[in-house]
Protein backbone atom coordinates (compact mmCIF):
# COMPACT_ATOMS: atom_id res chain seq x y z
CA UNK A 1 0.00 0.00 0.00
CA UNK A 2 2.16 2.82 -1.27
CA UNK A 3 1.67 6.26 0.23
CA UNK A 4 3.23 9.15 -1.68
CA UNK A 5 3.67 12.25 0.43
CA UNK A 6 4.73 15.68 -0.75
CA UNK A 7 4.92 18.99 1.10
CA UNK A 8 4.91 22.37 -0.60
CA UNK A 9 5.05 24.08 2.80
CA UNK A 10 8.42 25.27 4.03
CA UNK A 11 7.70 27.34 7.14
CA UNK A 12 5.93 24.68 9.18
CA UNK A 13 7.50 21.35 10.03
CA UNK A 14 5.82 18.14 11.11
CA UNK A 15 6.68 14.46 11.28
CA UNK A 16 5.98 13.22 7.75
CA UNK A 17 7.32 9.74 8.50
CA UNK A 18 4.80 9.36 11.35
CA UNK A 19 1.97 10.62 9.16
CA UNK A 20 3.02 8.08 6.51
CA UNK A 21 2.80 5.25 9.07
CA UNK A 22 -0.57 6.50 10.31
CA UNK A 23 -1.90 6.79 6.75
CA UNK A 24 -1.01 3.14 6.16
CA UNK A 25 -2.71 2.14 9.42
CA UNK A 26 -5.83 4.07 8.39
CA UNK A 27 -5.84 2.38 4.98
CA UNK A 28 -5.58 -1.04 6.67
CA UNK A 29 -8.42 -0.14 9.02
CA UNK A 30 -10.75 0.85 6.17
CA UNK A 31 -9.89 -2.30 4.18
CA UNK A 32 -7.75 -0.62 1.54
CA UNK A 33 -4.59 -2.67 2.03
CA UNK A 34 -3.62 -2.62 -1.63
CA UNK A 35 -4.61 0.99 -2.31
CA UNK A 36 -2.21 3.66 -3.45
CA UNK A 37 -2.63 7.05 -1.78
CA UNK A 38 -1.21 10.49 -2.47
CA UNK A 39 -0.97 13.10 0.28
CA UNK A 40 -0.02 16.69 -0.43
CA UNK A 41 0.51 19.48 2.08
CA UNK A 42 -0.06 22.93 0.62
CA UNK A 43 -0.45 26.57 1.61
CA UNK A 44 -3.74 28.43 1.78
CA UNK A 45 -3.31 30.14 -1.58
CA UNK A 46 -2.81 26.85 -3.40
CA UNK A 47 -5.74 25.29 -1.53
CA UNK A 48 -7.97 28.24 -2.40
CA UNK A 49 -7.13 27.75 -6.07
CA UNK A 50 -7.93 24.04 -5.91
CA UNK A 51 -11.18 24.68 -4.04
CA UNK A 52 -12.20 27.30 -6.60
CA UNK A 53 -11.30 25.15 -9.58
CA UNK A 54 -12.79 21.86 -8.45
CA UNK A 55 -15.61 22.91 -6.14
CA UNK A 56 -16.47 26.43 -7.31
CA UNK A 57 -15.78 27.86 -3.84
CA UNK A 58 -13.40 30.82 -3.85
CA UNK A 59 -11.92 30.35 -0.39
CA UNK A 60 -9.41 28.12 1.29
CA UNK A 61 -10.49 24.97 3.08
CA UNK A 62 -8.69 22.54 5.36
CA UNK A 63 -8.79 19.33 3.32
CA UNK A 64 -9.80 18.21 -0.15
CA UNK A 65 -10.03 14.64 -1.40
CA UNK A 66 -9.72 13.65 -5.05
CA UNK A 67 -11.00 10.12 -5.53
CA UNK A 68 -9.33 8.44 -8.48
CA UNK A 69 -11.61 5.42 -8.62
CA UNK A 70 -14.41 7.71 -9.76
CA UNK A 71 -12.30 9.11 -12.60
CA UNK A 72 -12.54 7.64 -16.10
CA UNK A 73 -9.56 5.49 -17.07
CA UNK A 74 -8.22 5.46 -13.51
CA UNK A 75 -5.41 3.08 -12.65
CA UNK A 76 -6.37 0.01 -10.65
CA UNK A 77 -5.45 0.30 -7.00
CA UNK A 78 -5.18 4.08 -7.07
CA UNK A 79 -7.45 5.34 -4.27
CA UNK A 80 -6.78 9.04 -4.76
CA UNK A 81 -5.19 12.13 -3.28
CA UNK A 82 -5.72 13.98 -0.02
CA UNK A 83 -4.66 17.64 -0.03
CA UNK A 84 -4.26 19.40 3.32
CA UNK A 85 -3.82 23.16 3.83
CA UNK A 86 -1.20 23.40 6.55
CA UNK A 87 -1.77 27.08 7.51
CA UNK A 88 -5.48 26.35 7.96
CA UNK A 89 -4.59 23.27 10.02
CA UNK A 90 -2.32 25.42 12.20
CA UNK A 91 -5.16 27.90 12.85
CA UNK A 92 -7.67 25.14 13.58
CA UNK A 93 -5.25 23.41 15.94
CA UNK A 94 -4.77 26.63 17.91
CA UNK A 95 -8.52 27.28 18.01
CA UNK A 96 -9.19 23.73 19.22
CA UNK A 97 -6.22 23.73 21.62
CA UNK A 98 -4.68 20.75 19.86
CA UNK A 99 -1.26 20.10 18.44
CA UNK A 100 -0.67 20.53 14.73
CA UNK A 101 -0.02 16.79 14.50
CA UNK A 102 -3.43 15.99 16.02
CA UNK A 103 -5.11 18.31 13.53
CA UNK A 104 -3.22 16.84 10.57
CA UNK A 105 -4.22 13.32 11.64
CA UNK A 106 -7.90 14.30 11.89
CA UNK A 107 -7.73 15.91 8.44
CA UNK A 108 -5.95 12.89 6.99
CA UNK A 109 -8.60 10.52 8.36
CA UNK A 110 -11.34 12.76 7.03
CA UNK A 111 -9.77 12.94 3.57
CA UNK A 112 -9.22 9.18 3.35
CA UNK A 113 -12.83 8.53 4.34
CA UNK A 114 -13.97 10.83 1.54
CA UNK A 115 -11.86 8.75 -0.87
CA UNK A 116 -13.64 5.65 0.44
CA UNK A 117 -17.06 7.09 -0.38
CA UNK A 118 -18.04 8.79 2.87
CA UNK A 119 -19.63 12.20 2.33
CA UNK A 120 -20.83 14.34 5.25
CA UNK A 121 -22.40 16.84 2.83
CA UNK A 122 -24.81 14.27 1.39
CA UNK A 123 -27.11 14.14 4.43
CA UNK A 124 -27.19 14.49 8.20
CA UNK A 125 -27.34 10.69 8.49
CA UNK A 126 -24.22 10.35 6.34
CA UNK A 127 -22.49 13.06 8.38
CA UNK A 128 -23.16 11.08 11.58
CA UNK A 129 -21.93 7.89 9.91
CA UNK A 130 -18.73 9.59 8.81
CA UNK A 131 -18.17 11.15 12.23
CA UNK A 132 -18.59 7.75 13.93
CA UNK A 133 -16.04 6.24 11.54
CA UNK A 134 -13.58 9.07 12.19
CA UNK A 135 -13.85 8.47 15.93
CA UNK A 136 -13.42 4.71 15.47
CA UNK A 137 -10.22 5.28 13.50
CA UNK A 138 -8.90 7.73 16.10
CA UNK A 139 -9.56 5.10 18.78
CA UNK A 140 -7.85 2.43 16.70
CA UNK A 141 -4.84 4.71 16.41
CA UNK A 142 -5.12 5.33 20.19
CA UNK A 143 -5.31 9.06 19.48
CA UNK A 144 -8.70 9.98 20.90
CA UNK A 145 -7.88 11.99 24.01
CA UNK A 146 -10.79 13.17 26.11
CA UNK A 147 -10.59 16.68 24.74
CA UNK A 148 -11.12 15.32 21.21
CA UNK A 149 -14.10 13.24 22.27
CA UNK A 150 -16.63 15.77 20.98
CA UNK A 151 -18.56 16.52 17.84
CA UNK A 152 -16.80 16.58 14.51
CA UNK A 153 -16.98 20.34 14.25
CA UNK A 154 -15.41 20.79 17.66
CA UNK A 155 -12.88 18.12 16.74
CA UNK A 156 -12.02 19.71 13.52
CA UNK A 157 -12.98 23.35 13.54
CA UNK A 158 -14.89 24.72 10.62
CA UNK A 159 -16.58 22.24 8.32
CA UNK A 160 -14.95 22.23 4.89
CA UNK A 161 -17.46 23.71 2.56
Amino acid sequence: MPVHMQSQVRRVTFDQARLDRLAKAILRDVGETSAELGIMFVGDQRMRGLNRRYRGKDRTTDVLAFAMREAPNSAAGLLGDVVIAVPTAVRQAKQGQRSLEEELIVLLIHGILHLCGYDHERSEKEARRMHRRERMILRMLALLPKRMNRTRHALHGTPHD
